[in-house]
């Protein structure tokens, strides 16, 4: 009975240890089978992640990022290649790709070519023509006047034998005779609408002078029409002025209006932009440096104020050939700041 009974004891702990400790003895393996898996699935997500990244490189345009959230590369951006190479490279890195899948060989694959083609776009950049790039002009100072300036073309006015003309009958009379004639008015010059018709009117050579300007101007800036806002005056228009406006000359004296001897004409700056100021100062400087003309340039009204001289129809001196200096206003007036 006592033998029974420990055969018996014997079979329940053998069975007690079948049941409790196979399960524990294959747990590690089914952990480990576990591991396993869970590898072969996150392989499975890196490749195929890769895989996407390859297929947005190839669909993404040239210069973009493979998300787009980032702006491309614009060609027509003045960056180095090194900057260029910097911004494709913050692009790549961010494609939102997990840790261990940023550095596999489709993405460093992809991560180096974008790089090749930001370098390629800054050396083009770079590599451009001389004509294409943009160039600064340097632009002529302004040509203040002066006291001096004025009486200056008066003494001008004199030697031409220019007379002030006095009133409407006077200026009448002169248009009738041909001293005066029409500004030439042209699809490049035109005269300001406020202006009567019998103030339209200044000397032959004048005339000659605004001819030629519009010429050349038309010629460089197509479309574009220069504006005369004042010509002829008279004496007693120049009165009744100078009670209304504060900045008009004197209509007698040594600074009187050289508006009053037909010969001297005012152009808008208004609605001309930079170059086209800058290019009109280097047009006239050669002039007034030859003693055909003087320049004052107003800044409270916004324009040129230019008085033509005969001597302009005469032909000018060649390029290059020595010559004295003429005086001139713009001369006087740096001499007397």
């Amino acid at each position: 009975m006592r033998r029974f009974s420990f055969v018996l004891l014997l079979v329940a702990s053998a069975f007690y240890l079948a049941i409790h400790v196979q399960p524990m003895a294959a747990a590690p393996v089914r952990a480990h089978k576990h591991t396993q898996t869970k590898s072969r699935t996150q392989a499975k997500s890196a490749g195929k992640s890769a895989h996407s990244a390859r297929a947005a490189a190839k669909a993404t345009p040239r210069g973009k990022s493979i998300r787009g959230s980032v702006a491309p590369v614009s060609s027509g951006s003045r960056r180095s290649g090194r900057q260029a190479a910097a911004q494709v490279r913050r692009q790549v890195h961010g494609v939102g790709l997990p840790r261990y899948a940023q550095n596999t060989p489709a993405v460093m694959h992809t991560r180096r070519g974008a790089l090749r083609a930001a370098r390629r776009r800054a050396h083009a950049e770079d590599a451009r023509p001389s004509i294409l790039q943009r160039v600064r002009l340097a632009m002529p100072a302004p040509l203040f006047g002066s006291h001096e300036s004025l009486v200056h073309q008066n003494e001008m006015a004199t030697a031409d034998g220019l007379e002030r003309i006095q009133d409407d009958d006077d200026l009448n009379d002169r248009i009738a005779h041909g001293s005066l004639v029409p500004v030439p008015v042209s699809s490049g010059l035109r005269v300001n609408t406020d202006l009567p018709a019998n103030r339209r009117y200044c000397r032959p050579w004048t005339a000659r002078f605004l001819s030629d300007l519009a010429q050349a101007h038309s010629s460089k800036f197509a479309g574009s029409a220069i504006e005369v806002t004042s010509a002829v005056r008279t004496v007693e228009f120049q009165r009744k002025l100078r009670h209304t406006n504060g900045n008009a000359a004197a209509a007698d004296g040594d600074i009187a209006s050289p508006h009053l001897t037909g010969g001297t004409i005012d152009l808008a700056k208004q609605g001309m932009n930079s170059r086209e100021i800058g290019w009109l100062r280097a047009w006239l400087i050669p002039l007034e440096q030859a003693g055909k003309i003087d320049v004052e340039e107003e800044f409270r009204q916004s324009c040129f104020h230019i008085s033509v001289y005969k001597s302009y129809t005469a032909v000018l001196p060649v390029s290059g050939t020595p010559q004295a200096p003429v005086a001139s206003a713009s001369m006087l007036a740096a001499h007397t700041r």
